[in-house]
């Protein structure tokens, strides 16, 4: 009886160690033939000696023996994906290849993915039909294809879906009519943006307006009602002949038309005879200078007229069209206002200075038009400062693109960064299992803000920001940080600087004298930095109305040396950086100094940051020692969406 127990033992040892050790090999040729047939930007490096199951972006069954999650969001992925590869791994469950620059039509072997749950392929470039092969994935749970070039009409196979929850189709060029859809678990459905025409299904006529929005030939709730085509009434049918002849004679009719002739003849040469008469007494002038009438960057000549009233209408209708007139920095641009009138647009963010959408021409292009509000500045002042801004150029500043003044409307016009802000990115959707925002990342989006601050305050423009805050640092695809919303306080009324909403950034000084400085700058980028320590949001509330006062609290906190209660518990549940933790809270805690000289100037917090930095990758020797502190060994800064996702995502 001993015998046979140890013989069991033994044998289940030898299954545990095989279980423990193996490794899904069909599925780990699948994935080295997809990143070295595609083309990419170097962002996916695998390590052939490591297993793919402890690769970046996969994630394998818990006997490891097969690929369940493959998730390479913006990591520069660009043409057509190779057949034979992908599509080739059978057991997987989700497929997020979001934000990349993928084209082509998408792979007849993905319908082998039958066990497949969430498939995320928004912001690419795939082209073609709706995918025939997605519609025989029945285990779809979510599918999102948005923001692509699809076309023609959507499947009506798609009913075949029955297990959906939500389906993403907005922003690409589909036409015909709307299949109608069963799916009685689908719960988030956008269909906005495309060609569509007809009557919208009952079955989808739950979904609110934003969801068939940009579609002009849909009718039916939630939209409007279809309008019937009208059948001919029988009041409207024409008399008969012998009717007419009774109303009329021929003769009758044409002595009416000549007389009419004879009549508007006369009135006409009247009207000749007093133009006449009034050239010969009124004297000659000589011809004014022309006068400059200032249209986009450049000015236009009005010919000089000898009648005032003709100077009036003239400067009128020069007026008129400025006013329908965008101001592009740097030349011409590839749209005009019309263009932004006809876009389908959508509400991002309001803040002190206005609210911003987001703009979607009907070209594709996708741009950001702020409307601002309070604007106290005249014509002259507000273009005049618009040049200014215009002339910042930096990799970590948001460009201006446009500019509209009227009386009634001023416009700004911006680069749409779809990844969104730092304070989406690091506070939306916490605690619901989202991937946390590690340390890496947030020093790379701070070393970033720092350098585009510091640009402003030390450009030939020299500008002070005015409204640092989380929500106006915008990140990129390729993992860079870009400060925005700059400079507008000059332009602004005592209304719009008072908001609230930058209350817990805003330095003690600009509290009373409502004007900020460069230093104010400074004290708002500490605060942001405790911001990305702490995890905590300045306006959020604690107890109280005003919001948490983060520099008083740290302070608090670090006078009682529990420093490391400071830090936010997703940056030290894992492996961290303390070290490197503990100088950027030294740092930010010199920027929110109360007295105002007592504050770094932002080109030397960006110098302590960035020696900080190199201090620490030359005592590891895990990162390269020379070049921007920010960017991997490459040259490139890995990209975010590898670790984090926008707001509102669920791959």
């Amino acid at each position: 009886m001993a015998i046979p127990m140890m013989l069991l033992c033994s044998m289940s040892l030898v299954l545990l160690s095989g279980f423990a050790g193996s490794e899904p090999t069909r599925d780990r040729q699948a994935l080295l033939a997809f990143v070295g047939q595609i083309r990419q930007r170097g962002r996916v490096r695998w390590n052939d000696s490591a297993s793919a199951c402890d690769w970046v972006g996969v994630k394998c069954d818990p006997g490891r023996s097969s690929v369940r999650y493959l998730r390479l969001p913006g990591v520069g992925l660009v043409g057509d994906i190779p057949p034979g590869t992908i599509g080739r791994l059978s057991e997987l469950r989700v497929l997020s290849l979001r934000y990349n620059g993928l084209s082509g039509r998408v792979p007849s072997d993905f319908s082998n993915l039958t066990k497949l749950r969430g498939l995320y392929l928004q912001h690419n470039a795939f082209t073609g039909e709706f995918p025939p092969e997605l519609t025989r994935l029945t285990r779809l749970v979510r599918l999102d294809i948005s923001s692509n070039g699809f076309s023609g009409q959507i499947s009506f196979a798609i009913d075949n879906l029955a297990s959906l929850t939500g389906l993403f189709l907005e922003n690409n060029n589909f036409s015909g009519e709307l299949p109608s859809i069963s799916a009685s678990g689908l719960r988030s459905f956008n269909v906005s943006n495309n060609r569509l025409n007809g009557s919208i299904p009952a079955s989808l006529s739950k979904f609110p307006v934003s969801a068939f929005a940009g579609n002009l030939a849909l009718c039916g709730r939630p939209l409007e009602p279809c309008t019937p085509s009208p059948s001919p009434s029988p009041a409207a049918t024409p008399p008969s002949p012998r009717k007419q002849r009774n109303r009329l004679s021929r003769t009758a009719v044409i002595a009416i038309a000549v007389g009419s002739s004879l009549f508007v003849l006369l009135l006409l040469l009247l009207l000749c005879l007093l133009c006449c008469r009034r050239r010969r007494r009124q004297p000659a002038k000589p011809p004014k200078p022309p006068a400059a009438t200032a249209v986009g960057r450049g000015s236009a000549a009005a010919e000089g007229v000898t009648s005032s009233s003709k100077e009036d209408n003239t400067s009128g209708s020069a007026e008129a069209a400025e006013r329908k007139q965008l101001v592009f920095m740097g030349g011409p641009g590839a749209f005009d206002l019309e263009d932004l009138l006809r876009a389908s647009a959508e509400v991002l963010g309001k803040g002190g200075g206005g609210t911003s959408y987001k703009a979607v021409l009907e070209e594709g292009t996708t741009v950001v038009v702020k409307r601002l509000k309070d604007v106290a500045a005249g014509k002259r002042v507000f273009e005049e400062h618009m040049e200014a801004v215009g002339k910042v150029r930096h990799d970590n500043v948001v460009e201006l693109r446009a500019y509209y003044y009227s009386n009634n409307e001023k416009l700004l016009v911006f680069d749409y960064f779809p990844l969104g802000s730092l304070a989406a990115l690091l506070h939306g959707s916490r605690g619901s299992g989202r991937p946390p925002l590690d340390w890496e990342n947030r020093l790379r989006i701070a070393i970033h803000a720092a350098q585009g601050l510091a640009h402003l305050h030390s450009s030939s423009v020299k500008l002070v920001h005015g409204n640092i805050k989380s929500s106006n640092v915008l990140l990129r695809p390729d993992g860079t940080a870009a400060v925005s919303d700059f400079g507008l306080g000059p332009l602004l009324g005592p209304n719009a600087s008072s908001s609230t909403r930058v209350v817990g950034y805003r330095a003690p000084e600009v509290n009373e004298t409502r004007k900020a400085t460069f230093k104010s700058d400074v004290y708002s980028f500490g605060v942001l930095l405790l911001e990305l320590l702490t995890g905590k949001a300045p306006n959020q509330a604690l107890l109280g109305e005003e919001g948490i006062d983060l520099p008083r609290w740290v302070q608090s906190v670090v006078t009682e040396e529990w420093t490391a209660e400071v830090f936010d518990v997703e940056l030290t549940s894992g492996g961290y950086q303390e070290d490197e933790m503990v100088q950027v809270l030294q740092i930010a805690m010199s920027c929110v100094a109360i007295v105002p000289d007592q504050r770094p100037r932002m080109s030397e917090v960006v110098r302590m940051m960035e020696e900080m930095r190199t201090r620490s990758e030359a005592e590891e020797g895990t990162r390269p020692p020379s070049g921007d502190p920010s960017k991997g060994s490459d040259g490139h800064a890995p990209p975010i969406e590898m670790k984090t996702q926008p707001v509102g995502s669920t791959s």
